[in-house]
């Protein structure tokens, strides 16, 4: 694609009632604006509207849908004098959550994408049909303007197959799709080069296990730049211990559930989805929170912190044997960024693994990369703060620019 005159690219993150949004100037990745509009739909729908150096601004009134939504974001930006009119406008970035095996990187949107993205809403029913109505709204805004999806499955297609295949009947698993996908692959991607950056290496020469523990929780294996192998699967359930997740779990679990227990499809759905991790383990799915009873001497925040770290160590054990050699592990996202007692358990007992955390170093914190490792520890320890958004744009601005240097 011929480059585009424009420097900036607004990044659209479409949920099903609510719409995120970055303006940002790819020069130097310098945001301009970041605003939310939650509650679409609704007479309450609120929008919250930040401008680079200036106020917040917030109004709250009938948001009907995503086309008013977005109508209403560009009258915000136009008040900055950053509306989506402008000829500085390069291209718009959508954050598109299940791209199957097809998608391998970000791709400009046409008719054949839009319909690819329609056909996978069956293994991602929550997020792909509300990704598609903000592709579908900003096309109908700015139709002459390159729309880019960025998939959170795109970083994992380099998974071989003998990651991403379950072990059940081949034709049964093809005829349905049925094979382990990942997500928080932007994430995943920002932090493991960020990482490599911050040994002052190149992503080729290093071996990184990135662990994004958020409310949703992923562990990745990423060797020379590339992901190997990564805990969420066919959907966002499986792996690590969420916020409200279960993660790896065994599969007859459901089967006695509906026997047993008499539960509906829906109601284990809700149940393994909303109920479950560490609010269906002690009523609360906030780490801050949590540590605050474990403190207390609560012993069922106790034991939900117990088995939440217990499920990581795990997969850090996993992640090295299948890289054979590690270079780094990067906590990132919410918990990984500020829970400096997980960081700590997480890696506690492996120091014949050449892991281990500076007490001082784990406390600070900060939100610039840096290494919590003692120096000349065998593997590094990292905190990376990840930059989604940024990551989008800078993948976005890269395709749209003919440039595919994202380092």
């Amino acid at each position: 694609m011929s480059s585009s005159r424009g420097t900036r690219v607004l990044v659209l993150n479409s949920g099903s009632s609510s719409v995120k949004y970055q303006l940002l100037d790819m020069r130097d990745g310098h945001r301009l604006a970041v605003g939310l509009v939650e509650r679409i739909g609704e007479e309450s729908s609120r929008l919250k509207h930040t401008p680079a150096g200036g106020e917040v601004r917030e109004w709250t009134g009938a948001i009907a849908d995503h086309e008013a939504a977005l109508k209403a974001v560009s009258a915000e930006l136009a008040k900055d004098g950053l509306g989506l009119d402008s000829p500085e406008l390069a291209a718009i970035g959508h954050r598109v959550v299940h791209g199957g095996k097809h998608f391998t990187e970000p791709t400009v949107i046409d008719d054949a994408v839009l319909a690819e993205i329609e056909r996978l809403i069956p293994v991602a029913p929550l997020h792909n049909p509300a990704n598609l109505t903000g592709i579908r709204t900003a096309q109908a805004l700015r139709p002459d303007l390159p729309q880019v999806a960025v998939f959170d499955t795109a970083f994992h297609t380099t998974m071989p197959e003998s990651a991403a295949r379950y072990a059940i009947d081949v034709e049964t698993a093809d005829a349905h799709r049925i094979r382990r996908y990942g997500f928080h692959g932007t994430s995943h991607a920002y932090v493991s080069r960020a990482t490599a950056k911050l040994l002052g290496k190149s992503p080729e020469e290093v071996n990184v296990i990135v662990l994004h523990l958020g409310n949703g929780a992923s562990a990745s294996a990423v060797r020379g730049g590339r992901c190997v192998d990564t805990s969420m699967g066919l959907t966002p359930l499986e792996g690590l211990v969420m916020g409200t997740r279960s993660g790896d779990m065994d599969p007859a679990v459901i089967f006695h559930l509906m026997r047993v227990g008499g539960m509906s499809t829906d109601e284990i759905d809700t149940l393994l989805n909303k109920r479950s991790g560490l609010i269906g383990l002690c009523g609360d799915n906030d780490m801050r929170e949590i540590r605050r009873r474990v403190d207390e001497g609560d012993e069922q925040a106790q034991l939900a912190f117990d088995i939440y770290i217990h499920r990581l160590k795990k997969y850090i054990g996993a992640y090295y044997a299948v890289l054979g050699r590690v270079d780094a592990v990067a906590f990132t996202a919410g918990v990984g960024e500020n829970a400096s007692e997980v960081r700590e358990a997480a890696v506690s007992g492996l120091e014949e693994l050449g892991l281990t955390v500076d007490g001082e170093l784990n406390a600070v914190r900060g939100e610039e990369p840096r290494l919590i490792s003692p120096q000349g520890a065998r593997v590094a320890v990292a905190v990376v703060p990840t930059d989604e958004e940024l990551e989008i744009a800078t993948q976005t601005y890269a395709l749209v620019n003919g440039s595919r240097n994202l380092t």
